[in-house]
């Protein structure tokens, strides 16, 4: 295998370019909440650390490399080299070196420069590729617990790589006892795999400790020409460090976990070495999967009563053997299908952004969807989602919420898919409050609700996130060629009314998605009509609360429930009022016009008395947290809302009606302020916020008010999306530095500090899905037609205000 021969391929198969980010953590096998293994202290050597799950509990993960001539071994991944003597061994033990990490949206490439045995030969290259697809087009791979890890080696002399895993994969619990075997299958069609199997002896059927799942079994999968071995873990990485290989053995002691750990290996052996250094270097690669496979995933407290939920892929496979067979054989096209994806966002975030949003959210994607549980059948698709590290409830609204324009930009669809449970719940009458619940459920994996109704108390909060999404969902649906998603018109544009208003799932034989919305046979209108009609009892009712408590809101929580209970906040009361305004749309959707025309009402009277009454500061210079809190100000993120659904936008400067766009449910009227450029919140709210953005400016990012300086980054960038363009080049690059010197040695945190080390602020949220907020620019890009962000273009008029004045001396004159 020559240079020459493989060079591309190679090539391809490792694409991601170099990031300007170095992020604490980088995601290694990321699919769900119990598969998600991360590098941690990523901005160090892999082999410093043992790789950990979310938590930061450590995982056995290790990677070897030897070279047979040199008789040298090179830990790579993990700490696999504390089992290996310090001298009186035939080898020795020396480290690679480490050419560092690039990522992006679904793929990890860890490359390390191994030393040649004699000095006439160049080093070799090994590059570990860690490949979590992101699949927007396919949602039946997207639904699979399963990751790629290929090793590609470069270079002209032999190689030989160990890789092993333990059985905390499958628990937290050290002492827990573990089974396993090994499956070696070969099939006429297709090559043979070995699949490791590792579970626990006795497992715990929906329950967790310490967050992990205690059901479920590990498949770890490589090509049948790999040697294997199941042992204990020096003794299996002492025989590889000898010989380069191991003995195609299983130990059939079964123990407890850290028991003389038994590990679960395999190894394979290159050869690389050239009869003549004229002919260049080789290429050769191997691949392996990672999976985690339960059924059932999830108990749900569904219409029909209590239900446990077969995971989604179980609809297309009968057995786990099947479906991860076809996975490993997919590499192929699911790399295609994450490149695809991963090239388009790089694009369209550099056209938003710059480099670093791009890197941002690069390494925020996977986080996202390792919060994600495809269940149910493909007649009605659900996705369970995990409210990770802050209280482990299920479908939290107001972490759907944040996380939301992930799913508007990436897939409309999976959002539609993560409000279903709490749309048929609440319809079935097992809640009992008039308000949105918070969640379904206080403890994943169980989704069995709150039927004394005491979830906790966000009442306006939840309500307002459940219609602003609602809408945003209807209008992601109504489009002609500028779809809210690019991969929605993708697919089979066939209209197949699905059974109760619900967005079933049709896939193709290549197991590709069919389109979502569109104008091809009124598809997208007659989807939404159908979805909303259902429930939309749900959505008067919702609305009916919001105007009642949502002006002048109650002692409450927002979403920010670590900052505790206040009345009268601004920001709270500002969602509550576009909540009204977009149930006004979503009523005249179904031909409810009497109450489109009261919430519009409504919502007009009430956001002239926010704006003029309650909202802004004495000095007229920014937004108060609290109506009666002088001297207090807010970031006004719930303004994001106003212009994603295109309520900003005038009739007088924008025709929706005119040419092929998206298009909001109803004809806007213009604000009745004659000056203003936006045609509900008025443009006078934007200015004065970016202007503040700009002047309250810490070290690492906008804070979250005037109580503390910590933030939180989902709404940073729902704040700046709807600040001028140099206010969001400002914060972006705020938040970038934060990614790179924070100290926080966990997944992304959405809570730091903006000063100091921008460490943790006493609470220690990581790896939240929430870092879905991050992609706020993206889902407005591509809002209203393509003209949403232009309707904002007057932020870019004139420099942001200097108020350094007001910063020195606060007073109660703010």
């Amino acid at each position: 295998m020559r240079w020459t021969t493989y060079l591309l391929a190679a090539a391809a198969a490792v694409r991601t370019e170099a990031s300007s980010l170095h992020p604490p953590v980088l995601p290694l096998f990321i699919r769900n909440p119990y598969l998600s293994t991360w590098l941690g202290r990523a901005r160090g050597d892999p082999w410093d650390r043992w790789p950990i799950f979310w938590t930061g509990q450590e995982i056995g993960f290790s990677v070897l490399a030897a070279v047979p001539k040199s008789d040298t071994v090179f830990p790579l991944v993990g700490r696999p080299h504390d089992s290996l003597p310090k001298n009186g061994e035939s080898f020795n033990v020396s480290y690679p070196t480490y050419l560092g990490a690039t990522f992006d949206t679904s793929t990890t490439n860890l490359t390390y420069k191994i030393p040649a045995p004699s000095y006439n030969i160049d080093p070799s290259e090994i590059t570990l590729s860690f490949l979590s697809p992101i699949t927007p087009t396919s949602t039946l791979r997207q639904a699979i617990p399963a990751s790629y890890l290929t090793v590609h080696v470069t270079g002209s002399f032999d190689i030989d790589v160990y890789i092993d895993l333990n059985g905390l994969w499958v628990s937290a619990n050290r002492g827990n006892e573990i089974v396993w075997e090994l499956s070696d299958t070969k099939t006429s069609t297709s090559k043979g795999l070995k699949t490791w199997k590792v579970k626990r002896r006795v497992e715990q059927l929906l329950t967790e400790d310490w967050d992990r799942g205690e059901w479920g079994t590990l498949h770890f999968t490589g090509p049948s020409d790999v040697n294997h071995e199941a042992g204990t873990s020096a003794l299996l990485r002492n025989r590889f460090s000898r010989t380069g290989k191991l003995q195609n053995t299983v130990d059939g002691n079964f123990r407890g976990i850290m028991d003389d750990e038994p590990v679960f290996a395999f190894s394979k052996s290159f050869r690389l070495n050239n009869t003549s250094s004229a002919s260049g270097p080789s290429y050769d690669s191997v691949l392996f999967t990672v999976a985690h496979i339960q059924d059932p995933v999830i108990q749900f407290a569904s219409a029909r009563g209590l239900t446990l939920m077969k995971p989604l892929w179980a609809s297309y496979y009968q057995t786990a053997d099947e479906v991860l067979e076809w996975h490993y054989h997919d590499f192929d096209t699911a790399f295609k299908l994450a490149s695809n994806y991963s090239l388009q966002l790089e694009e369209d975030a550099l056209k938003s952004g710059s480099e670093d949003y791009k890197d941002i959210l690069a390494v925020s994607a996977r986080q996202v969807l390792g919060a994600t549980s495809f269940a149910g059948t493909p007649d009605d698709p659900i996705i369970f989602f995990k409210e990770i590290s802050s209280d482990g409830n299920m479908n939290t609204v107001d972490v759907i919420y944040p996380a939301f324009p992930f799913f508007l930009y990436t897939n409309p669809k999976w959002l539609a898919w993560l409000l279903e449970p709490l749309i048929e719940h609440q319809l079935s009458g097992q809640y009992p409050n008039d308000y949105s619940m918070h969640d379904l459920g206080a403890s994943f994996p169980n989704a069995t609700g709150h039927p004394d109704g005491r979830d906790e108390y966000m009442p306006v909060e939840e309500c307002g996130n459940m219609l602003i999404m609602g809408l945003a969902l209807v209008n992601s649906l109504k489009y002609d060629t500028e779809p809210a998603s690019i991969w929605s018109a993708e697919g089979n544009p066939r209209y197949i009314e699905s059974e109760g208003g619900k967005f079933s799932l049709y896939i193709d034989a290549d197991k590709m998605d069919d389109t979502f919305g569109g104008p091809i046979s009124a598809k997208g209108e007659k989807q939404a009509r159908q979805w909303v009609s259902r429930s939309y009892k749900l959505w008067k009712q919702w609305t009916g609360y919001l105007v009642r408590e949502a002006l002048i809101p109650s002692n409450q929580l927002s979403t920010d429930d670590f900052a505790g209970w206040l009345a009268n906040q601004t920001n709270l009361a500002l969602k509550g009022i576009i909540g009204i305004r977009a149930m006004s749309e979503i009523s005249e959707l179904v031909g409810e016009t009497k109450d489109a025309k009261y919430y519009r009402n409504v919502s007009e009277s009430y956001i002239k008395q926010w704006q003029e009454e309650f909202a802004v500061s004495r000095d007229g210079t920014h937004a108060k947290l609290a109506y009666t809190w002088f001297g207090s100000w807010t970031t006004l993120y719930n303004l994001f809302a106003d212009s994603l659904l295109c309520f900003h936008l005038p009739t007088s400067t924008v025709d929706l009606n005119n040419g092929p766009a998206q298009k909001p449910m109803a004809t806007q009227k213009p604000n009745k302020d004659p000056v203003s450029k936006t045609a509900f919140v008025g443009e006078k709210i934007y200015k004065i916020q970016s202007d503040w953005y700009h002047n309250v400016r810490q070290r690492y990012g906008l804070p979250l008010d005037s109580r503390h300086l910590y933030t939180k980054s989902d709404w940073e960038f729902f704040a700046v999306a709807v600040a001028s363009k140099q206010v969001r080049e400002e914060v972006v690059q705020s938040i970038a530095l934060w990614v790179n010197e924070t100290s926080t040695d966990s997944p992304l945190t959405d809570l730091y500090d903006t000063e100091g080390d921008g460490g943790f602020p006493g609470i220690a949220f990581k790896a939240r899905p929430v870092v879905g907020g991050h992609f706020a620019f993206l889902a407005l890009e591509r809002a209203c037609g393509g003209k949403a962000v232009q309707a904002l273009s007057f932020l870019d008029s004139e420099p942001p205000k200097d108020l350094s004045y007001l910063m020195e001396g606060r007073s109660a004159e703010l």
